[in-house]
């Protein structure tokens, strides 16, 4: 059974005038069909307004479908029924970690997602270490979240979620407000979680560095899926990815550029050390 499938999805907003009378519907979401196998790691791109953002709210019930259905480890999302049992399974990782973080110290803030389910205290404590230790900061664990970088507060925030065990988690552009040196801690976090501990990853994003780990990869652009496949196979179509306003990894357009010039080099690259080796370089 698929963790998550969606079924011609159709999102519209409705648009109000000053009186509040209703003057419009937005199409953010326009017909979408994916799926999503347990334990895969899913990178969905799109450039701003693409939909991708709303698509992520979709996967755990934050919005339901003005068309279609949404199914949750075989749940569908607009059973009232299910939200509980859907919102269990399914963990949400926003942009901006100080919106997602409560409490004042680390650990406590950790812990406050497994209070609030009703987990017992020592089952909450030994989650709370299992989480920290997951994601590197279980030395942090008596500090103010407020004294944390902007890749630590990120990190804390997943361990908030996983300390809620999910079955999967959605992270919807985890890495927008942060440096390099966040962006790295956090998508290694992720990486780790999918590969180590076998929890599926949504990682919705415009950085096509951070997509090169994924599985698959869906991109949407005016609501629909334009491309999937897995990123050697979306990154070589170089020009439709400019066609749709995105970029691709920096490896994979010197590959591209180089290729126009002449050079024998395969199509796909996405690492320095891809290019290297295909340009007969030692690492």
């Amino acid at each position: 059974m698929a963790m998550v499938k969606t079924e011609n999805l159709i999102h519209d907003y409705v648009i109000r005038d000053e009186e509040g009378n209703v003057s419009g519907k937005v199409r953010a979401v326009d017909g979408v069909n994916l799926e999503v196998k347990p334990g895969q790691f899913i990178a969905v791109l799109g450039h701003n307004g693409s939909g991708k953002s709303t698509l992520a709210k979709h996967l755990n019930a934050l919005l339901f479908p003005t068309g279609g259905a949404v199914w949750i480890d075989g749940m569908k999302t607009d059973d009232p029924d299910q939200l509980w049992n859907i919102r269990q399974e399914a963990g949400m990782i926003f942009q901006n970690p100080d919106n997602q973080i409560i409490g004042q110290v680390v650990e406590e803030d950790v812990g406050f997602g497994p209070e609030n389910m009703g987990v017992p205290t020592k089952e909450i404590w030994e989650r709370v270490e299992e989480a920290l230790k997951t994601v590197g900061m279980w030395e942090y664990r008596k500090k103010s979240p407020n004294r944390l970088s902007g890749g630590q507060k990120q990190r804390v925030s997943i361990a908030g979620v996983i300390a809620m065990h999910p079955k999967y988690i959605i992270m919807d552009e985890p890495t927008a407000m942060l440096d390099p040196g966040g962006r790295r801690e956090v998508i290694r976090a992720a990486r780790a979680l999918n590969d180590v501990e076998k929890i599926t990853i949504i990682l919705i994003t415009h950085n096509m560095e951070e997509a090169i780990y994924a599985d698959h990869i869906f991109v949407m652009a005016k609501g629909k899926i334009a491309l999937q496949g897995t990123p050697h196979q979306v990154f070589s179509r170089v020009d439709e990815m400019k066609a749709l306003h995105l970029d691709v990894p920096v490896a994979t357009m010197v590959a591209h550029k180089l290729r126009e010039h002449g050079l024998n080099i395969p199509e796909g690259i996405l690492t320095r050390e891809e290019l290297g080796e295909a340009l007969g370089l030692e690492s």
